[in-house]
């Protein structure tokens, strides 16, 4: 059966990428690359999974927006 999720993926200022499933509590990693976040993204949904089960709450990505303060 597939599973679909949302990763959101964000650059820090030491050049890692960092991402993260809304979609399951605690579930992210960062890598140098987007190539490697994505595997180690694969390998932390699966032990997310194993937590939290394979139902989770299912969201809709509507879009992202950038606010500037000040």
């Amino acid at each position: 059966m597939k599973r679909e999720y949302n990763i959101i993926i964000e650059k820090d200022s030491e050049g890692f990428f960092i991402g993260s499933v809304p979609e399951l509590k605690g579930c992210h990693s960062q890598a140098k690359s987007i190539d490697e976040l994505m595997k180690r993204m694969e390998e932390v949904i699966g032990l997310c999974e194993e937590v939290v089960g394979k139902s989770h709450k299912k969201t809709r990505f509507v879009g992202i927006q950038k606010m500037i303060l000040g």
